[in-house]
């Protein structure tokens, strides 16, 4: 992921390039759940599931696959791919984080943004973004992030700053 933020050019970082879909879910902010879960109101389920802990609960209710439908499958074009996913995840994130933080007033929650290869072959690039709340007396959702090796994972929080793209922590 080091690389793929490096590589990537993330100048004008913006809700432009959040898809639609992600917007509504931006807008709509965040809610607490009777476990005491941080999630995401629009992306609630109705009626709400059980969920064996509250980050279980967290990084399922906020977890979403990033909008690809439009982008160009051909292999000539995965560097373009890669750039828009990347984009549009970290701008969602940021956003999200943003929007946390107005509402619970700390900036607790933390994003993973992740990319792998996927698709009917496991070919073709996608990515993912969820939410949680580390808890003191829980393990991290994803332990060891510097050895995972079949995707690229980010961590964020609001004032990680990719690409300084304007507002990510403002």
């Amino acid at each position: 992921m080091r690389k793929l933020l490096a590589d990537a050019d993330l100048t004008g970082l913006s809700s432009s390039d959040i898809p639609p879909m992600f917007q509504e879910v931006v807008e709509r902010g965040w809610s607490v759940t009777g476990s005491g879960a941080r999630v995401l109101t629009d992306l609630l389920p109705d009626p709400a599931g059980s969920h064996f802990d509250r980050l279980a609960e967290e990084t399922t209710v906020n977890g979403r696959g990033m909008t690809d439908y439009d982008l160009p499958t051909e292999p000539a074009a995965a560097d373009e791919r890669a750039t828009v996913l990347l984009r549009r995840c970290l701008a969602y994130a940021g956003a999200c984080l943003r929007t946390a933080r107005e509402h619970f007033g700390d900036d607790e929650v933390r994003a993973y943004v992740s990319l792998s290869l996927g698709g009917l072959d496991d070919d073709l690039l996608t990515a993912q973004v969820t939410f949680c709340t580390p808890l003191p007396d829980a393990p991290p959702y994803i332990a060891d992030l510097e050895q995972v090796r079949d995707a690229a994972v980010a961590e964020l929080s609001v004032g990680d700053r990719p690409g300084r793209g304007p507002g990510w922590g403002s």
